[in-house]
């Protein structure tokens, strides 16, 4: 039986965009991902993805809701992400550990090689997005 992996990931919105941001090191190296990373033990998921992108990012963000929890299976590990929607109050990121980092607005979402459980949550974002656009 493979080994799961909680961790968490910030879809970090600024008005009809999202930010996404391009793996620096290990296997997916290059890979597009949204930001965030594992929960430590006694960590609440809120908590672990603040303290996640002041890590990766040297920000602070406002965590909102849930947006989805992805499961996808990898070759070595079972991976369960929680996905919450974010706020940037400050507007800035400093890249600690991505290669690049890039706002997506609804039509540019498919610009970039999500990695696979990242790739799950682009058609739920772009529907957010295009509705908030609309209304």
């Amino acid at each position: 039986m493979k080994r799961t992996i909680d961790v968490v990931a910030a879809v970090i919105r600024s008005g009809n965009r999202v930010l996404a941001t391009q793996r620096g090191y290990g296997p997916d190296k290059d890979g597009w991902e949204f930001p965030g990373g594992k929960i430590e033990p006694g960590e609440t998921p809120q908590a672990a993805l603040r303290r996640e992108i002041a890590e990766e990012l040297a920000a602070q963000i406002e965590v909102g809701p849930l947006l989805a929890v992805v499961d996808h299976e990898y070759p070595g590990f079972f991976l369960h992400m929680l996905c919450y929607w974010a706020a940037l109050p400050a507007g800035s990121v400093q890249l600690l550990e991505h290669e690049a980092a890039r706002w997506l607005g609804p039509e540019a979402l498919e610009s970039v090689d999500w990695l696979p459980a990242d790739r799950q949550l682009i058609e739920p974002i772009r529907a957010a997005l295009t509705r908030t656009a609309v209304s």
